[in-house]
């Protein structure tokens, strides 16, 4: 573990950048606790001291100049320091810039430095300054390109030194906001927010002046004001500025839509006040400010932003993603500010635009961005860059709340159930599978993620039983008479056309490895959950000779082992080495020197082919499923494995042998299809590179893919549904969320850290 040093001020200091290196500490501990532990040392002045937690390690008076020498020699002596972070914001160290620059300078540690604000356009004993605290430094970190630009051109900074990390953002289960207004008393309401620590610079009086055009045209418009006064204003002359506002409040005679929530809000606080926001206004007059966590919150929570003309403004909100109004022009802010009260769809465009552009830029993202940056400067000192993924908890939260109707609804936009999408047998097979895996670990004990084991455990009650009967219902309700499912549901509860239009033998297939996991946990749920799975399940595997695709026979396969298990019984044994040997047909058969597969091309949930072969081997003792299983599985892996990342097979095309595949294109229940399998070879086999790329695999969900962006959002326990060349698709529907969850259950922090 790596000790990284953070010169930056902090709470329980009260200012933007201590709130900005609080978020990201937490973040890269979150992402990355057992790579790096990071400390603070905190900045004060003779004005602004505190009590600070454990995580500040050393305080440096940035307004005495013979401190810095010492801290220097300070950190110089602390051999557990690998790294020196410094949040570079000119206001902190005004008359002390030579102290700085030779604290940098003396420092035998690599030093990164984040500039929050870089001015265009220096006078040139300025630049000859910067110049010299960039040349000390190993790497420099902006938030924006024309920050980068600025360095560039102006600084003539080297492109090598410059890191663009956007400024981080909070990830939001985003609530009702009909249901926030009613909790904040806003109801019937077009609200209308501005946060941040009062000052001058906010320009608040630019929204008061143009409120009542905005009034006249919205008679119910709201002005929330959230935030108490900057404490350094504070000191300096009170409440000077906000009695100001009061005043000009009254003289516009516009005290029935403006509201002061004049305190420092606390971060879940701030962010519902913002998801039941109707448009965001920044109002910021300063035009060297260069960034902005306040509108950035903001889009996170799905706001429209009108906001000025900042650098972190034109690059975010360019594309519709929201409107630019000149500095201190209220007349273009009501305008602006009216057309989109006018006009509820460009606000939903602008919504969505808006979270789909700030995605990238999630804390999370941030921790990961910053952690290779770490990694990087770190490794050139010979330290060992391993970079070690933290794995999330386990959250049900976003399973549940798709299913709570009839079943689990098929897709979702963000994180909210779309049921006009209806609802799939493929959904529900899996989701029954997820959430009994989910019983079965808090018992102790998980048969789908370890098939040499049998479970012996008692009955317990379970906080996921009404979810889990609810899948068994929906399975049964769409088993037609001859044995057989359909897979589409509308939100009416009618089969739809798309059955007659699709092939069903993989949902077949699903549905019934579903109920073969489930009939394994006998004893487990009541016993007449089982006996009706049990009818259900044989009156399925009735139609299993019709199957023709070596997927869907895997599926089945799978679930007559794990039926197998609770009852073993000859004729499933049979039907199990019927199966098994249809695929060592279908491996014999398209097998040649540089293709080891079972059939001409791989497609979509490969893993369940070798996997389903191994499992065969397991109930029969069969050496050639277990020989054929490992072979075919470690052609699978050379094709979806490389530089310490999965890729698994594009769905742009597949991959045809003797063909070059598509590069982009990447699906969760792919990768998670991968892990599981990985697990259950490694229990096998017990090669340890089984364990290792398992854990590369999982990793493709917490950032460790070719854009390194987060797939599982923490926030709401879903997933995302896929990975692009250049975007991740930020809906969360029922594929890939319960896909990772059956990925997460098979991760085992203990035998990953040996």
């Amino acid at each position: 573990m790596k000790e990284i040093l953070c010169l930056t001020t902090y709470p329980p200091r009260e200012c933007g950048i201590a709130t900005f290196s609080t978020d990201l500490i937490h973040a890269i501990y979150q992402k990355f606790g057992k790579s790096y532990s990071i400390k603070v040392c905190a900045l004060e002045s003779k004005e602004e001291k505190h009590l600070y937690s454990n995580a500040v390690k050393y305080k440096l008076d940035t307004s005495e100049a013979s401190d810095y020498a010492r801290m220097s020699a300070e950190i110089n002596a602390d051999a557990d320091i690998s790294l020196v972070l410094i949040q570079h914001e000119f206001g902190l160290f005004e008359g002390q810039e030579k102290a700085l620059l030779q604290l940098v300078k003396s420092l035998a540690k690599p030093v990164i430095i984040v500039f929050h604000t870089v001015l265009a356009h220096p006078k040139e004993p300025f630049k000859q300054y910067l110049q010299e605290l960039i040349a000390a430094c190993s790497a420099i970190v902006v938030m924006t390109h024309t920050s980068a630009q600025i360095l560039l051109n102006d600084y003539e900074t080297s492109p090598d030194k410059i890191n663009i990390i956007p400024h981080g953002t909070h990830l939001v289960s985003h609530l009702d906001k009909k249901k926030l207004k009613e909790k904040y008393n806003v109801s019937g309401r077009c609200v209308l927010t501005t946060f941040g620590l009062l000052s001058s610079g906010k320009s608040i009086e630019t929204t008061l002046n143009a409120l009542p055009a905005i009034i006249k045209e919205n008679p119910s418009v709201l002005f929330l004001i959230l935030g108490k006064t900057h404490p350094t204003v504070q000191k300096l002359e009170g409440e000077k500025y906000r009695e100001m506002l009061k005043a000009k409040i009254e003289e516009l005679g516009i005290t029935d839509s403006v509201r002061f929530v004049n305190l420092y809000l606390d971060l879940p606080i701030l962010l519902e006040y913002l998801q039941l926001t109707d448009i965001y206004l920044f109002t910021s007059s300063d035009p060297n400010q260069a960034v902005s966590g306040t509108f950035v919150y903001a889009m996170s929570c799905g706001c429209p932003i009108v906001a000025t003309p900042i650098p972190h403004a034109l690059e975010l909100l360019k594309n519709n993603s929201g409107s630019i109004f000149d500095f201190k022009n209220s007349v273009q802010l009501s305008n602006a500010a009216n057309r989109l009260l006018g006009n509820e769809k460009m606000r939903s465009r602008m919504r969505i635009a808006g979270l789909q552009k700030i995605a990238s830029t999630a804390w999370e993202n941030a921790a990961i961005s910053f952690a290779l940056l770490f990694g990087e400067k770190t490794a050139a000192r010979g330290l060992n860059p391993l970079l070690l993924y933290s794995l999330p908890p386990v959250n049900t939260t976003h399973i549940k709340r798709m299913s709570r109707n009839f079943a689990m609804v098929q897709f979702a936009k963000g994180n909210r159930p779309d049921i006009r999408t209806g609802y799939t047998l493929d959904d529900n097979a899996r989701a029954l599978m997820a959430l009994c895996s989910v019983d079965m670990v808090t018992r102790g004990l998980n048969p789908l993620l370890n098939p040499l084991l049998n479970p012996l455990l008692n009955p317990t009650n379970t906080s996921h039983s009404e979810y889990i009967k609810k899948y068994l219902n929906f399975i049964r309700y769409c088993q037609q008479p001859d044995g057989s499912f359909l897979n589409y549901v509308n939100k009416e509860l009618q089969f739809t056309s798309q059955n007659r239009e699709t092939g069903l033998e993989d949902s077949n297939g699903r549905a019934i490895m579903a109920l073969g996991y489930f009939i394994s946990l006998a004893g487990k749920f009541p016993d007449i959950w089982t006996s009706d799975a049990i009818e259900v399940f044989r009156k399925a595997i009735a139609t299993i000779d019709k199957m023709h695709s070596p997927r869907s026979i895997a599926f089945v396969l799978k679930g007559l082992c794990y039926y197998y298990r609770a009852y073993p019984l000859s004729e499933i044994s049979s039907k199990i080495k019927f199966l098994a040997d249809r695929l060592v047909h279908f491996y014999t058969l398209n097998k040649v020197s540089d293709w080891s597969w079972y059939e001409t091309y791989l497609t979509y949930d490969n893993s369940i082919l070798p996997e389903s072969l191994l499992y065969a081997h397991i109930a029969t003792g069969n050496a050639e499923y277990k020989a054929i299983a490992e072979e075919s599985f470690n052609f699978l892996l050379e094709k979806t494995f490389t530089d310490g990342q999965i890729k698994v097979i594009s769905n742009q095309g597949w991959l045809q042998k003797e063909r070059d595949g598509h590069q982009f294109g990447e699906q969760p229940v792919d990768v998670a299809g991968t892990v599981v399998a990985l697990n259950t070879f490694y229990n096998v086999f017990k090669n340890e590179d089984y364990l290792a790329k398992q854990r590369i695999a999982f990793n493709w969900f917490l950032g460790n893919n070719h854009l390194h962006q987060i797939i599982y959002n923490p926030a709401t326990g879903g997933c995302y549904d896929g990975l692009e060349e250049n975007n991740i698709n930020l809906n969360q529907g029922a594929e890939s969320t319960v896909s990772y969850l059956m990925a997460r259950l098979t991760m085992n922090d203990d035998r990953h850290d040996r």
